[in-house]
């Protein structure tokens, strides 16, 4: 497999929003040079995996390595082009836990991921998750996701067989299974914030409504943000549709409730082909949330974004970043540009979605552009607005908001 056509792949294989299942996509991607040659096979029933076992987590308090121990340091560009540095600082006492599940990235050679921790999940808790680390603590579960292999394979026609003796919804049962052991060994009574984007934001609806709506465990559920995905409620309503009791949020001195938003361009809506904006689960009234993490409580909002600066920037396959100040070097991971951009939720029929507006300013040496977009061959997928960066473009917004909901739910708990 090429680099081009593995890093098309990642850009594809990211917007991957289905929990379990996958379907394949209606966009166009490049052929391969040769269909994938490698299948997963499994003579004997998968066994369960251990999460009492901290190499079986990305992220995990106190582990060594711990992927989510890392360079977050920013470098803040003003209009004026004026640039600071900023450091970034964990809280050791945070008083509440974080919960994560990230998106399609494995490149794994067969349908199911394996259960090391390999450089793409590594990239991704440093966009996605590690800066939460300034308000709770941090978990995230490897998993034996659906991966780009077999998602290249399908979109090409050929999928690749599932391996023997797999236990049903596996991808899920992995999730399930570091929740329960993370429940029982690591929260005593804790507050919990779930988060996930994509194929992980599929996962935990699926966690949410078997597992926590209804039952005694939501006491602990602090919020849920859940991120690139299209959660359905019922149109006008805060409740309903794939949760029965967990409402959205619309301040940060709330709890219990449900963070989901799909990002576009301002500029670029949704098309009507696109699988975001739209419900997840289709049925009579329902629309997908919306909730922006710049105003919760409504309207449009300043975006806190956090976007990586050069050669890891997410979409650096399809897209590389302009000069983010003219004439000046960005050396820090990652750069934040404030009043740059602005979101708020759209509603237009048949979609709702979170609109990203450019501030842009002809005049200023900072930059009026963000790369962010899926591009495969050249051309831009605009159905997939811009899922690859859901979570660097409200980070700061995000992680302010949990650390305001983990008070609030830690005053409340006493």
């Amino acid at each position: 497999m090429t680099t081009t056509w593995a890093g098309a792949l990642l850009a594809i294989g990211l917007a991957l929003a289905a929990g379990t299942t996958v379907q394949a996509q209606t966009a166009p991607a490049p052929a391969p040079a040769s269909a994938p040659a490698t299948t997963q096979a499994a003579a004997e029933p998968l066994p369960t995996a251990d999460y009492g076992n901290p190499a079986n987590w990305v992220c995990f308090p106190g582990a060594k390595p711990n992927a989510c121990d890392i360079d977050l340091s920013t470098t803040v560009v003003k209009a004026d082009g004026s640039m600071t540095a900023e450091a970034f600082k964990a809280d050791p006492k945070a008083p509440v836990d974080c919960f994560y599940v990230y998106p399609t990235v494995s490149t794994d050679p067969g349908v199911l991921a394996n259960l090391a921790v390999e450089p793409a999940e590594r990239m991704v808790v440093k966009q996605q998750f590690a800066r939460f680390a300034a308000s709770c603590r941090l978990y995230a579960p490897v998993y034996r996701q659906f991966t780009l292999t077999a998602l290249a394979a399908m979109m090409q026609g050929h999928p690749l067989p599932m391996p023997g003796g797999m236990r049903p919804m596996i991808t899920y049962a992995d999730v399930k299974d570091a929740w329960t052991w993370y429940l029982e060994h690591e929260n005593h009574g804790r507050g919990v914030v779930l988060i996930g984007h994509s194929q992980g934001s599929g996962l935990l609806t699926q966690l949410i409504a078997r597992e926590i709506d209804g039952k005694p465990v939501q006491a602990r559920l602090v919020s849920a943000i859940l991120m690139g995905t299209s959660l359905s409620v019922p149109a006008g309503a805060d409740v309903g549709g794939d949760f029965k009791s967990v409402p959205l949020c619309h301040s940060a001195s709330q709890t219990g409730c449900v963070i989901a938003y799909a990002s576009f361009r301002e500029t670029s809506p949704p098309p009507e082909s696109s699988r975001f904006g739209r419900p997840r689960t289709p049925g009579p009234n329902l629309v997908a949330a919306c909730v922006n993490p710049a105003s919760l409580s409504g309207g449009e909002g300043p975006l806190h974004s956090y976007l990586a600066s050069g050669a890891d920037f997410i979409a650096a396959a399809g897209q590389t970043p302009k000069p983010w100040v003219a004439g000046k070097a960005v050396t820090t991971p990652f750069v934040s540009l404030p009043g740059l951009l602005t979101a708020r939720c759209v509603a237009t029929p048949g979609f709702n979605y979170l609109a990203i507006h450019i501030n842009a300013d002809p005049a200023s040496p900072r930059t009026s552009e963000i790369p962010g977009d899926v591009v495969v061959g050249g051309q831009i997928l605009k159905d997939w607005g811009l899922h690859l960066i859901d979570a660097n473009l409200a980070m700061g917004d995000l992680v302010d908001i949990v650390r305001q909901q983990g008070a609030a739910w830690t005053a409340k708990s006493r």
